[in-house]
């Protein structure tokens, strides 16, 4: 059993006072050689803690946009350009010349597994023409994948991605540089349980990990603070080094049992962090009114997508059009927001000069919480969100095909990624999805459709589609029934706007 160094300078004190031979230079001595026996993963800096990282590694950072995101263990390996050949796995790759965005514009980047481009030039360049290779995968299945690396679990089923290019093995992986696909995604087995078919799934394990914390001691114990958790956590626990940048580096027992977020038995070494925290999206409270684009069209979409939320849901919101919504709802009705990125509770944007880098939402937008809110990571928001825990999820689409298949993450020439919208629609047995969209292309051509030809995001799940023009039901196996109607708009103007053929429902409402 370890012995204290109090406890051994007790017994040390007890021989000198019986010993006049053992001299306080003894003492001294003793104690200095039972302090080197103490935990210590606290490193010097952050180059000390890097030092071992070698070329080929497979690399897993934390963070969700900018936020959480170890920003002084990554400066640091940029000043390390013979470290190539680098694997790494990460929700996104930050941005242009922020978060891993340094490691894509220095070379030293040659695979992505990720589930979000987003609005990163270089990443979306680098992988259109050949330059890296990457392994898009939705952001729940991201999460869970690490998650069951570091519990030691191989593979697992989930039902994300079901009858999507992820499950077939069509998704390219390489480009050639004229844009050619030179290599696309292995197949997923599937199997059948209860009924329901899943996608297998192997989990991933890194040699290093880039873990941000708020605060971390001597032992390696992690606390996270609001948002930045996201997928630290996770990854964290999955790789043979994790390397933690804390951005306080406390004595132990600072951290109480019960704010440990990451234990210190997955941590190999601390650094303390020296960057700053930066903000990608800045969003502040306003009147809807004094939103732009909001207003007619939009406007009429919001305010009927409002009307889906029933007093005690739990809601998860799309960005753009659906995180409106909760503007027009009234004080009578009470529901939980949810977000991916590790928020149950969110509030409205907050005031300018309020805002915090460690509270944003999926769409990496500044927030509050809410009373009563619950923070946690990624891997535990997405097993919310499998479960079928969230009621209703408002989404926007690129497309939508008449027995409720939907497209909203890929167009041709272009990339952005998933994110947590395949996870989102994976169980709509359980959580009714709700499509938020204008009727028509900008070209003037119908987003509704007998069949998706965009990427597809989720097969037969959209149970409601809300456009400008009024609202359809979607029956999986009978298709599209008209069932609101818009001031001034006829049926026959909305069959000539719609590709797929619907019915008219017998009590067609007017669309409030």
């Amino acid at each position: 059993m370890p012995v204290s160094t109090t406890a051994l300078l007790r017994t040390a004190r007890r021989f000198t006072a019986s010993s006049s031979s053992f001299s306080k230079h003894s003492l001294r001595s003793f104690a200095s050689t039972a302090r080197r026996y103490e935990i210590n993963k606290v490193f010097p800096s952050a180059a000390a803690a890097i030092k071992d990282l070698r070329s080929n590694s497979t690399l897993l950072a934390g963070g969700f946009g900018l936020s959480g995101v170890p920003d002084t263990l990554i400066d640091e390996l940029e000043k390390n350009p013979q470290i190539t050949n680098l694997t790494v796995v990460s929700n996104n790759a930050g941005v242009d010349g922020g978060g891993l965005g340094k490691l894509l514009a220095s070379g030293q980047i040659t695979k992505m597994i990720a589930s979000y481009v987003g609005e990163n030039k270089i990443f979306e360049r680098l992988y259109l023409t050949g330059g890296i290779e990457l392994e898009l995968t939705p952001q729940g299945t991201l999460a869970e994948r690490c998650r069951a690396g570091g519990a030691g679990i191989p593979a697992f089923y989930t039902p994300a991605a079901f009858g999507t290019a992820v499950q077939t093995g069509q998704l390219p992986t390489r480009y050639n540089p004229d844009g050619t696909v030179a290599q696309f995604s292995t197949p997923r087995e599937v199997r059948v349980f209860a009924g329901k078919s899943y996608v297998m799934e192997e989990a991933i394990r890194g040699d290093y990990a880039f873990v941000k914390a708020f605060r971390a001691d001597r032992l390696g114990n992690c606390q996270f603070r609001y948002a930045a958790g996201n997928f630290n956590g996770a990854m964290g626990r999955c790789a043979a080094v994790t390397i933690v940048e804390a951005e306080h580096v406390v004595e132990v027992g600072e951290i109480l049992p019960g704010e440990v977020h990451l234990p210190g038995i997955y941590v190999t070494r601390v650094v303390q962090s020296t960057t700053e925290k930066a903000i990608e999206k800045y969003t502040f409270a306003r009147d809807p009114a004094d939103v732009p684009g909001v207003g007619g069209v939009r406007e009429r979409i919001v305010r009927r997508a409002a009307k889906e939320f029933k007093n005690g849901m739990y809601a998860n919101l799309g960005i753009g059009m659906p995180m409106l919504a909760p503007s027009y709802v009234g004080p009578e009705v009470e529901v939980q927001l949810q977000s991916e990125n590790g928020i149950l509770g969110l509030g409205p944007y907050p005031r300018e000069g309020e805002e915090d880098p460690d509270l944003i939402n999926a769409g990496k937008e500044t927030v509050t919480l809410a009373p009563g809110a619950a923070v946690f990571g990624s891997e535990e928001s997405f097993g919310m969100i499998r479960s079928g825990r969230i009621d209703l999820t408002i989404l926007g689409a690129m497309q939508v095909g008449m027995y409720g298949d939907i497209a909203s993450w890929a167009l041709p020439g272009k990339i952005k990624g998933m994110g947590g919208a395949m996870d989102l629609v994976s169980n709509p047995a359980r959580t009714k999805v709700v499509v938020t969209m204008e009727h028509c292309d900008r070209k003037g051509g119908p987003k509704i459709l007998k069949q998706c030809t965009f990427p597809l995001t989720g097969q037969t799940c959209v149970s409601r589609i809300i456009t400008e023009l009024g609202v359809f039901d979607v029956d999986f196996e009978a298709g599209l029934t008209l069932v609101e109607i818009a001031d001034g708009v006829t049926v026959d103007e909305i069959k000539s706007k719609t590709e797929a053929p619907f019915a008219v429902a017998d009590d067609l409402k007017p669309m409030l």
